[in-house]
């Protein structure tokens, strides 16, 4: 991953042995998401003892806040084993087919970017869902049929980062649904140093807040940036993470007090100079940066409207006087303040 998308939660196929080696394994371990946590803990319990699958599940929230996590302390939890896929890569009923035929009773599947499914999966998937069973069309033209598959009582996972996609049939579907939100300072302390004692790395000073503070409120982001400050504290000092190397490293990645890194700020400052400020609609403000208009929806704006930088407005997106302030800016007609970073002419 380059330096420009360290601030992403999104994850990238490098970065799954270290998620792996960091996640935690219960709800014990698990650290924030208090009610999710409380609810889930009962649904669990519950489930457990009557001996039947956990009801469907639906986690939904930004990238990198421990949907995934969720899921595999799940299946720990009731003891079973877990299958995980993701909605664009089951293109066709056969592949749906194939998963669901190779799991035991209570076992979990696990289905990221739910919301990318097909549509001709997603029918085939309904009556899996409400019956546990598989109708399966065989052959072609008048000779086809349709042969029924019994299947064992499981439970699916879907995570996405924009339920508003989901179509309402596929929604009715789950029992349980949870919203994931950012974390709180403390809470993303707390995972650091979990993630650097099992890092091995140690932690001085303020240098676990510090790299809290800056980490969006995402677990993912925390340990992206805790790696990170472990490369810098091998190469530039003794492998300890201190308060000068992590006030260097994290400046030598351009990541200001807020968590904002270059692209948020060029986000913002296009709006600003380009657009004088807002409203501009999404496809016009993607072209202008050069981006994908999902990877400005899914992955940095929810950070900056969680903070109050930016409004989605009818019209579009407005950049308000809260991120004009800590760019050293000001919207039209108003007199600029002095901000952390100061925009070049």
């Amino acid at each position: 991953m380059n330096e420009e998308r360290i601030m992403t939660g999104g994850a990238d196929f490098s970065e799954r042995q270290w998620e792996a080696a960091l996640r935690p394994r219960s709800l014990n371990e698990y650290i924030g998401q208090r009610k999710i946590k409380d609810n889930l803990s009962v649904f669990l319990k519950a489930a457990r003892d009557r001996g039947d699958a956990l009801d469907h599940v639906l986690l939904n929230g930004p990238p990198g806040l421990g949907k995934t996590t969720l899921a595999h302390i799940i299946s720990t939890e009731m003891g079973v084993s877990i299958k995980t896929t993701a909605g664009p890569l089951i293109e066709k009923a056969g592949d749906l087919a194939a998963l669901l035929t190779n799991m035991e009773a209570g076992d979990v599947l696990f289905i990221d970017e739910i919301h990318r499914l097909a549509s001709s999966v997603e029918e085939i998937l309904y009556p899996a869902l409400e019956d546990f069973k598989l109708d399966i069309l065989v052959g072609q033209g008048p000779s086809a049929r349709t042969v029924t598959l019994p299947l064992p009582p499981f439970t699916l996972i879907g995570a996405t980062t924009r339920v508003g996609l989901l179509t309402g049939p596929l929604r009715s579907r789950f029992g349980i649904t949870f919203h994931l939100d950012f974390y709180a300072e403390e809470e993303i302390r707390q995972i650091v140093e979990r993630s650097a004692d099992l890092l091995g790395v140690e932690l001085k000073g303020d240098s676990a807040e510090e790299t809290a503070r800056r980490s969006r409120g995402t677990p993912r982001v925390a340990n992206r940036l805790l790696r990170r400050l472990r490369d810098y504290a091998q190469v530039l000092g003794d492998g300890t993470i201190t308060d000068a190397i992590t006030t260097d490293g994290l400046a030598r990645l351009e990541i200001d007090d807020l968590g904002l890194d270059e692209l948020d700020r060029r986000i913002l400052l296009t709006i600003l100079d380009k657009f004088g400020g807002g409203p501009v609609g999404l496809n016009t403000l993607a072209a202008s940066l050069g981006e994908e208009k999902d990877t400005l929806e899914e992955i940095y704006e929810p950070y900056l409207l969680q903070i109050g930088f930016l409004m989605r407005t009818p019209r579009g997106r407005r950049v308000t006087e809260r991120a004009c302030a800590h760019l050293g800016r000001s919207l039209p007609g108003k007199v600029p303040k002095k901000g952390l970073f100061d925009p070049k002419p």
